[in-house]
């Protein structure tokens, strides 16, 4: 079969995107942190939905299953193919038309393989905006970010990709086309059956366009970088800053020294921002679509009176876009520095922002107890509840023995997690990393609900298999 597999693929998008070959095949079976390693028959790269379409219904005939991949930069495994199984790598980068942009209704209709960037850039090219933005957003696509509902630095503003998304088109894994590219803010007509596709890493089918909610465009924006005492502080200045700005406040990073020092030692040209590397810090970001309005002045204003209240021992306030984003890049660059470092182990939680503090400090304790080689990097997006928390060890020795230990260590944060009402995994998605961990997470009613819903889609299970749901059927 797989011959044959080969040549009607062939026919369905051309020979010469029909990748077989191992070099060729390569950056598409490996993920972004070089965790997981796969193969796949081939490598497919059709050019349009109804090549999609045909792609997906030749494997749903044949039953060999379907690996979607955008940019390939998730971080869960999501987009990698395992080791051994049947299935295509299809891959969606030559999807890339952005078929309208429509300023007055605020929306944009694109392709599933348009990188992040790329559309932001054409928001802007009619004075708009498209909020969601990702360290990743030169390479990642925008199929992938709905796929798993990616987040980034602005949801304490805008929210998810959940809340940028009004339609899908999509093809379900029998190869049939749903074309659902919407651009109305209300349509009570029944199910709302894209979200059911939006964050579902592509185990119900494959994302081929979208149309987007747009934004007015922000004329001004102001940065800060703000020393804080601890994570109480810096809570006391969220609610601060929300009181004075309101949904002015764009951004507010939280990041522990750790995280800053390791952009500082493997990063190029990464500059300290304050005279020392405090134990915490904010970076804080505030917008407005009104040009007239003082924001360096309220920036400052509510820095002078964090001062007043021992929440704050020192800030930087960017005096240029370019101050701006140099700041920002000490921030997206973390998890760049760490991939240099070498490996560690990897949390994005979520947790009411009220127990942010509380949780640092039960998770830091119990981590020094069971495993006191760690050292904590944590850093992450406060003001929407999500803190990327990871671990290493500096001596390579014993951050070998750390990761021989990532299970345990996984049972101690997760767990610690779900003490606060949390979640275990906040914007990365569930992928090959996190899905086994769901039966100990979730209830057996949600995984059943989950598993149903699988099952009326995707009956024969083609469609990405081995992510986010278990294997485990005892819910």
């Amino acid at each position: 079969m797989h011959e044959a597999l080969l040549a009607r693929l062939a026919e369905c998008v051309g020979q010469s995107h029909v990748l077989t070959n191992a070099d060729d095949q390569s950056p598409y079976m490996t993920d972004w942190r070089g965790r997981y390693h796969g193969t796949a028959h081939a490598v497919v790269r059709p050019a349009g939905t109804m090549q999609v379409a045909e792609v997906v219904r030749l494997c749903h005939e044949l039953g060999v299953g379907v690996v979607p991949q955008g940019g390939n930069t998730g971080l869960c495994g999501g987009a990698t193919p395992r080791e051994g199984d049947d299935v295509i790598v299809l891959a969606l980068d030559r999807l890339k038309a952005i078929r309208a942009i429509d300023p007055v209704d605020n929306t944009m209709l694109v392709e599933a393989g348009c990188t992040l960037a790329q559309i932001q850039a054409a928001a802007e090219g009619v004075d708009r905006l498209f909020p969601l933005s990702l360290a990743s957003e030169g390479s990642c696509q925008i199929g992938g970010n709905i796929a798993t509902n990616a987040g980034g630095v602005h949801v304490v503003r805008y929210g998810n990709t959940r809340q940028q998304v009004l339609g899908l088109e999509l093809v379900l894994p029998d190869g049939t086309v749903w074309n659902g590219l919407r651009s109305l803010l209300k349509d009570n007509t029944g199910y709302d059956l894209k979200q059911l596709f939006i964050g579902a890493e592509g185990t119900l089918g494959v994302i081929t366009a979208a149309t987007l909610r747009l934004m007015p465009r922000p004329k001004q924006r102001a940065v800060a970088w703000l020393a804080v005492a601890d994570p109480a502080a810096a809570l006391s200045l969220l609610a601060s800053a929300r009181d004075r700005l309101g949904e002015r406040v764009s951004a507010f990073e939280l990041i522990s020294q750790n995280a800053l020092d390791v952009v500082l030692r493997f990063i190029p040209g990464a500059r300290l921002p304050l005279a020392q590397n405090p134990p915490w810090s904010v970076l804080l970001e505030v917008s407005d679509v009104a040009a007239d309005t003082r924001l360096d002045e309220a920036l400052e204003a509510l820095a002078a009176d964090a001062f007043e209240a021992d929440w704050v021992s020192d800030a930087a306030i960017a005096a240029s876009g370019a101050q701006c984003e140099a700041l920002w890049a000490l921030r997206e660059n973390i998890s760049e520095a760490q991939r240099i470092e070498g490996l560690s182990i990897k949390h994005d939680v979520s947790l009411p922002i009220s127990a942010i503090p509380a949780f640092l400090d039960a998770a830091e304790q119990a981590l020094a107890a069971d495993f006191p080689t760690a050292r904590i990097v944590a850093f992450g997006h406060m003001g929407d509840g999500n803190l990327h928390y990871n671990l290493s060890s500096v001596d390579a020795a014993q951050n070998a023995a750390l990761i021989a230990q990532t299970e345990a260590v996984n049972r101690c944060v997760h767990d610690i997690v779900a003490g606060f009402d949390g979640s275990i995994s906040a914007e990365h998605g569930i992928g090959q990393l996190k899905r086994e961990e769901m039966v100990r997470y979730k209830s057996s009613v949600e995984l059943a609900l989950m598993r149903r819903i699988k099952d009326a889609i995707d009956p024969r299970g083609l469609m990405n298999p081995g992510k986010v749901l278990p294997d485990s059927t005892d819910f």
